[in-house]
């Protein structure tokens, strides 16, 4: 009763901890709501399958699961026998998927899924897909095509394969996407079978097929149906889904970071206002577990009604976000929202615990009021650094410092989310470390203007030496707001200016042949370049002592070192993984489903330029005849005379700002969006603090009054402390943020061989410290202006 007496009392108080708790729980509502509208849907080009026989799933070198391991035509020929008599089955089909892309004149029609676009006609019935005219294909030159492509039966069509553009036939039309060619062509481009899709018999049951399929598939693979079918997913979505899921996961984290922190700093303020309060409690008879029972159920109450009005605005805000990563080209193709049940009972279970997370400090410090302090002014506890608090900052700024180093030496995947941990870390630490800080340059920053004969500078040294602890306080959040904004908009700049300059001098003296408006290179353009690195990619599988597959990339080369029939050239780090040495025979199995024996030639020093596991170009072409060609790196010396349509040819410098900036438009729009997430969390604070401190003075405004003060001196002394406090914020939150800043660039410098400076975007880092003091500067008077009226009515 007496938590929701105080809630109730002291709703005031109370109000920004409950904003703030419904912002973050908004935002982890928006965002679970839309990674779980994004999960794998079933592909409407299976959706007329009862089920799904799949070979058997292979793990990464990190041993996560990867690829399926293709079954053989040899292999997958009895299984089609035995799925295809199985009672309720109609019919199995052999479903393939590779590269097709029409060309009207020399431009490439779409490039999306193009990728998976050709398949066999078979295939067209596990949509199922109809005839809308004409015949099916019989011949290797006919085809099938979409309707909507615009191309009547009887035409020609130029159809881009590995092979390069070829002209074919259209025969017929579907009322469906896709390029469909006679079964044996599409058997030709992708031998290896990798699923089988189940039609079934009108009346025929999906269950009982997908559980006789499975005794027939036994432990050669798996079979799916019903929802389970949504495991095929095109690359092209995966690769999205995976952006987009990056994008809100780092939203998440840091909303959850602010979160805590800009509680945290909000309870400890408001308990530090209340310890006379707290202290009558005591002297009343409460122990301390009562006192720290009471402050933490009040956050508890906080944060539960914080989270139910976070999760109506999560829900109502899930449309936006998911324009926004629209926009980004970021979401699977069709994703429609669709609210469950347990995004909202875990954003707001996450919700109750960052308010009691964010509550403990407070009421640690509650607990420890003697009940002397009922007697005591307030500001007499704020000039002490306990020993906790002491030993506490210390050791999370030594981690912020080890995770500043880390920086530098952490792998380039993963340098971005170290500098923000480690920047978090540091935040954290100077919050717990302010009060030793903010006392003496507060002192330092006034002394100028004790000279100009007015009180107000004089009050304003003494009010931050008597309440360095609150001073502190109304830091904290500034702190994190500029932190975060020197921190995401630095590393942005940085990595615009190492990763560009890296790859041109990596490059120089090379034209490099990309696609353009297609997927990869053909055959056909690899004959255009006969000269220069060309690389061609495929996916390979070896099976370990531990009888464990592992899928691994493998390149096919044309350099004479490597193109070498039989053989295999290894990074160390891939021997070592694979238990490889060098003149051992290494079975492989390739995208056909063949296994060929290579013997391992050379185990060399690991080359990103050169591949971990390279082979010779012909066989990679022999076993996998849909895969297309990597970028082609050409000496300068032998510039192509003639661009193959669907290419582009770029200079070194060009190729690197094309490459860099393809990833870069993600990078600013994830910096930004965090920027905004953190300066509005801190935004919420630094209103919040502002109030609840001038209305917990309002007896030291009346004193002042009384003294002569007028309304004028008074809000010029409030603005002037509150302009201090935003400025020695604003200096910390650049200083704690320089260190992991520092330590990118070490590690960009390390990575490039290129010397690479520490950049700050100092637009974005002056657009956040002049917020922060104008919104800081307007509710203190604001604030002020209202208790000294109330005081005087």
């Amino acid at each position: 009763m007496l938590v929701l007496a105080n809630i109730r009392e002291r709703w005031a108080g109370f109000l920004g901890a409950f904003v703030a708790v419904m912002t973050g729980v908004a935002l982890i509502t928006t965002t679970l709501i839309i990674y779980d509208s994004s999960s794998p849907k079933v592909q409407p080009r299976y959706d007329g399958t009862a089920a799904l026989a799949l070979p058997e799933q292979a793990v990464t070198e990190d041993g996560v699961p990867g690829d399926r391991v293709p079954w053989s035509q040899a292999e997958a020929e009895p299984l089609l026998e035995k799925l295809s008599a199985l009672p309720g089955v109609s019919s199995a089909v052999v479903d393939r998927s590779f590269y097709a892309q029409a060309f009207r004149g020399d431009k490439p029609v779409g490039d999306e899924d193009t990728l998976d676009s050709g398949h066999g006609y078979a295939s067209a019935r596990l949509a199922p897909h109809s005839l809308v005219s004409g015949r099916a294909p019989v011949k290797a030159d006919e085809v099938v095509v979409d309707r909507s492509l615009g191309v009547p039966a009887g035409s020609e069509l130029t159809v881009n394969i590995t092979a390069g553009r070829t002209e074919f036939k259209v025969v017929g039309t579907v009322d469906g996407p896709g390029y469909y060619f006679s079964d044996a062509f599409a058997a030709q481009q992708q031998p290896g079978v990798s699923t089988i899709g189940l039609l079934a018999d009108e009346g025929g049951s999906a269950g009982d097929i997908a559980a006789a399929a499975k005794k027939v598939v036994d432990d050669a693979g798996t079979v799916v149906s019903g929802e389970g079918r949504s495991v095929l997913q095109t690359e092209n979505v995966e690769h999205k889904r995976f952006l987009g899921t990056q994008l809100i996961s780092a939203m998440t984290v840091l909303g959850l970071f602010t979160t805590v922190f800009v509680v945290a700093s909000m309870l400890v303020l408001s308990t530090g206002l209340r310890r006379r309060e707290i202290g009558l409690l005591r002297t009343i008879g409460a122990a301390p577990r009562q006192v720290r029972h009471m402050v933490l159920g009040e956050a508890a109450v906080v944060g539960l009604l914080g989270s139910l009005a976070g999760c109506l605005a999560g829900v109502a805000g899930a449309p936006l976000l998911r324009s926004v990563l629209d926009s980004l080209d970021v979401t699977p193709p069709g994703m429609e929202v669709s609210v469950a049940a347990w995004p909202l009972l875990t954003a707001t279970a996450v919700g109750v615990g960052v308010s009691v997370l964010g509550a403990f400090a407070a009421s640690r410090m509650a607990a420890k009021v003697a009940p002397m302090e009922a007697l005591l002014e307030s500001g007499r506890a704020n000039r002490i650094m306990g020993r906790v608090r002491w030993v506490s900052g210390l050791t999370v700024l030594g981690l912020g410092g080890v995770l500043a180093v880390g920086t530098a030496t952490a792998a380039a995947d993963s340098r971005m989310n170290m500098a923000i941990f480690a920047t978090m870390t540091l935040i954290g630490a100077t919050a717990l470390l302010a009060p030793v800080f903010v006392g003496p340059v507060g002192r330092l920053l006034s002394a100028p203007f004790q000279k100009s004969g007015s009180a107000g500078p004089l009050l304003v040294r003494a009010e931050m030496g008597a309440n360095s602890r609150r001073a502190a306080s109304l830091a904290a959040p500034v702190i994190a707001a500029v932190g975060f904004a020197v921190l995401l908009s630095g590393m942005v700049e940085t990595m615009r200016v190492a990763y560009p300059a890296s790859e041109a001098l990596k490059l120089e003296g090379q034209l490099i042949v990309t696609s353009d408006g297609t997927p990869g290179n053909t055959d056909e353009v690899v004959a255009a370049n006969p000269v220069g690195k060309a690389a061609l990619p495929t996916r390979a599988f070896v099976t370990g002592a531990d009888d464990r597959t592992t899928v691994i990339d493998v390149l096919g080369s044309r350099d004479e070192r490597w193109d070498k029939p039989g053989q295999a050239v290894l990074g160390e780090r891939m021997a070592d993984k694979l238990g490889l040495e060098e003149g051992q025979q290494a079975p492989v199995r390739l995208a056909d489903g063949k296994t060929v024996k290579l013997r391992i030639a050379h185990v060399l020093p690991d080359d990103p330029a050169r591949g971990d596991f390279v082979v010779s170009r012909e066989l990679v072409r022999t076993h996998d005849p849909a895969a297309l060609t990597d970028d082609i790196f050409v000496p300068a010396a032998h510039k192509p005379t003639e661009v193959v349509p669907g290419t582009a040819v770029h200079d070194a410098l060009e190729y690197a700002l094309d490459d860099y900036n393809t990833d870069a438009r993600l990078t600013d729009a994830l910096a930004g969006m965090l920027i905004v997430i953190a300066v509005g969390y801190s935004a919420i604070a630094v209103a919040n603090s502002m109030a609840v401190t001038a209305h917990g003075r309002r007896r030291d405004f009346a004193v002042m009054k009384s003294a002569g003060g007028t309304v004028g001196q008074l809000l010029m002394f409030s603005v002037g402390e509150t302009t201090l406090v935003v400025t020695i914020g604003a200096a910390l939150g650049v200083l704690v943020t320089l260190p992991p800043l520092a330590g990118m660039a070490s590690g960009l410098s390390q990575a490039t061989s290129t010397d690479v400076g520490l950049h700050l975007d100092t637009g974005t880092v002056a657009a956040a410290i002049t917020g922060s003091l104008l919104l800081a500067v307007t509710t203190t008077v604001a604030v002020t202006w209202k208790t000294m009226r109330r005081e005087a009515g």
